[in-house]
């Protein structure tokens, strides 16, 4: 790996706002990370992890991104602290599936807060892009639950 290579990992993580980027290739391993979560004011909209990236692949793996990036989209937030359930039960099909078209007022999840089952239902209509919690996880106020591409 040499410099050239290197400064271009720093330019993408500058770029898509990464905190943290590693990279194993050749049996050579680099870790790069930029400050902490606690001095970081501002975090954005979409994380994106990157796990393994060959050098070789940098430029397309960047055009990747930025693809998705310039996607439009809308997040959906908790209202509220709980527990995050994608469907009503554990055998029942989740509320809505990625790619699915959703409806404004549609119920898209449940938080349980308190032993109390909340549905949330979206103030956005558009297709589903992306589910950013897992099922059963716990959620803070105002974390993004889902990526909407408004239609």
């Amino acid at each position: 790996m040499n410099l050239k290579e290197i400064k271009e990992m720093i330019n993408l993580m500058n770029e898509n706002n990464l905190l943290e980027l590693e990279i194993e290739r050749e049996g050579m391993r680099i870790k790069l990370k930029r400050g902490s979560l606690e001095s970081t004011t501002a975090l954005p909209a979409v994380e994106y992890r990157i796990e393994h990236l060959p050098a070789t692949n940098i430029a397309s793996t960047k055009e990747v991104l930025e693809e998705r990036i310039s996607i439009k989209t809308l997040e959906i937030k908790s209202p509220m602290v709980g527990t995050f359930y994608l469907a009503p039960s554990p055998e029942a099909a989740p509320f809505v599936d990625v790619g699915q078209e959703v409806e404004v007022g549609q119920v898209i999840c449940i938080i349980e807060a308190m032993k109390l089952m909340n549905e949330i239902k979206s103030e956005i209509k558009g297709r589903m892009i992306e589910a950013l919690v897992d099922n059963a996880e716990p959620v803070e106020f105002g974390q993004p639950l889902f990526l909407i591409e408004p239609t």
